[in-house]
């Protein structure tokens, strides 16, 4: 049987001489944004992340290879394939044992580049607890999986539509250290704030990696989750988030999508290129502000460990 996990060479060398790398997750290319905008975005990402002093690691399983860093031609064939699937961690094993392609979530993401080296993880929002959870037991694997993955991850909260409470109680439990980047409250993904206090502020990227040094002193398992609000130019007023998130919620049990395939429906619907713009606006640019901000990241570490 090949090898299931190939390291781009790029990547395999920045890894090797130190230097600064990045994982951005695939997931968003096929099933996070409308097409063309989602291959679009993750080239502009991948920019990002070199603008920045960095090297790019978008992760995907193509053919039942775990890619971490992609080529130009394998995130194309990535974002057009009709067959490609979303993969978390418990699909990881059935994607590569059957010679399947798809998009890694959060969760396998960040467990895929913690093993090859990598140190920072952008992305958009992770998942959490469901609004009805006591009921369905639906808690997104992207939880545990921060739990026992000692990574940095970038990102702007947890999407909006979840119980966000509820998903900051469950980090507490799960002891995933949270910290804002220039913010008290935890972001709302589309809008800057829920209004939910951080237990951390840092409001420098030094300070960032000072905790996340810490954390690898301390030999602590869990990752570092870092949660930065949407730029305030292209931020949707709370109320309205709630408001289109609820009537997408009830279209998805209207025509009975749960679990694993609910996040993505709500998603397209607010990302409709027909509905409001300002919410795939929001999306591309908080995507881009993360890709910046865990380069930068990336860099003070691995300046420190020079």
């Amino acid at each position: 049987m090949p090898e299931p996990t190939r390291i781009h060479p790029e990547v395999r060398d920045a890894l090797a001489d130190g230097r600064p790398v990045v994982a951005l997750e695939s997931v968003v290319v096929t099933h996070g944004l409308p097409a063309p905008t989602h291959l679009a975005l993750a080239r502009e990402m991948e920019q990002a992340v070199r603008e920045e002093g960095a090297v790019p690691a978008t992760v995907a399983v193509l053919d039942g290879v775990v890619r971490v860093g992609l080529a130009p031609s394998e995130l194309e064939a990535l974002a057009d394939r009709p067959d490609r699937r979303k993969l978390s961690v418990r699909d990881l094993p059935v994607a590569v044992g059957l010679g399947q392609s798809g998009g890694t979530t959060v969760a396998a993401t960040a467990l895929v580049a913690h093993r090859a080296g990598i140190a920072a993880f952008a992305t958009g929002g992770i998942g959490g607890v469901h609004p009805g959870a006591a009921e369905r037991l639906d808690v997104s694997a992207d939880l545990p999986t921060l739990a026992r993955t000692p990574i940095a991850v970038v990102s702007a909260g947890a999407k909006s539509i979840l119980d966000l409470a509820n998903t900051l109680e469950v980090l507490e439990t799960l002891s995933v250290p949270v910290v804002g980047f220039g913010t008290d409250t935890l972001p709302g993904f589309h809008t800057r704030t829920t209004g939910l206090a951080l237990p951390a502020r840092v409001d420098d990227v030094a300070s960032l990696a000072a905790v996340v040094r810490a954390r690898d002193t301390l030999r602590l398992p869990q990752a570092v989750l870092v949660v930065q609000p949407v730029p305030e130019a292209d931020a949707v007023p709370p109320e309205e988030v709630h408001r289109a998130v609820a009537e997408a919620t009830e279209r998805a049990h209207a025509a009975r999508v749960h679990g694993s395939a609910l996040t993505p429906f709500v998603l397209a619907a607010l990302n409709d290129a027909e509905g409001d713009p300002r919410f795939l606006r929001a999306n591309l640019s908080l995507l881009r502000a993360n890709a910046r901000l865990a380069a930068r990241l990336a860099r003070h570490l691995a300046e420190s460990d020079a």
